[in-house]
């Protein structure tokens, strides 16, 4: 018996709880400078909590550019330019269908917002909201990502 279980945790549950995180890709959009900067949050379009635009890498495009797109499917962002680098990462769980739990890598690119478009692909399921850094820092769920906010609410302190 111990062997049998043995061989079922080595070929199948290891592997599954060991493989390597999903990436994302995700827009920090902001406008303003210094202590007048904001941030826009979107709401979740499952639980309705408060987010950042991210999504699948989009194959053809870089992370930047990917990035770009989710701003505007989800915020309606448009007209705007993202960093080229990454400026920070957050991991969460994504909850598939199933209930199962995935661990996602997300990396953050900064997005200064030039223009806001009122209609969006997602503008009839989410909600958008321009913060400061320190609201959105308590208004996101993920830990890193509250970080990344007070970050930016030190910076502009």
């Amino acid at each position: 018996m111990k062997a049998v279980l043995r061989m079922v945790w080595d070929a199948f549950l290891r592997p599954l709880l060991q493989r390597p995180k999903k990436l994302q890709v995700a827009a920090l959009c902001h406008r303003g400078s210094g202590v007048d900067s904001e941030y826009l949050l979107v709401t979740s379009r499952d639980t309705g909590r408060w987010i950042i635009p991210k999504g699948w890498p989009i194959r053809g495009l870089k992370s930047s550019e990917t990035a770009l797109q989710e701003a505007w499917e989800e915020a309606g962002v448009r007209n705007s330019q993202a960093s080229a680098a990454p400026v920070g990462r957050y991991t969460y769980n994504k909850r598939k269908p199933s209930g199962l739990q995935v661990p996602v890598e997300t990396l953050v690119y900064s997005v200064a917002v030039k223009d806001l478009a009122s209609e969006f692909p997602e503008a009839h399921e989410r909600t958008r909201k321009w913060v400061t850094a320190s609201d959105a820092a308590n208004m996101v769920n993920e830990p890193e990502l509250q970080s990344i906010f007070r970050g930016r609410a030190n910076q502009s302190a």
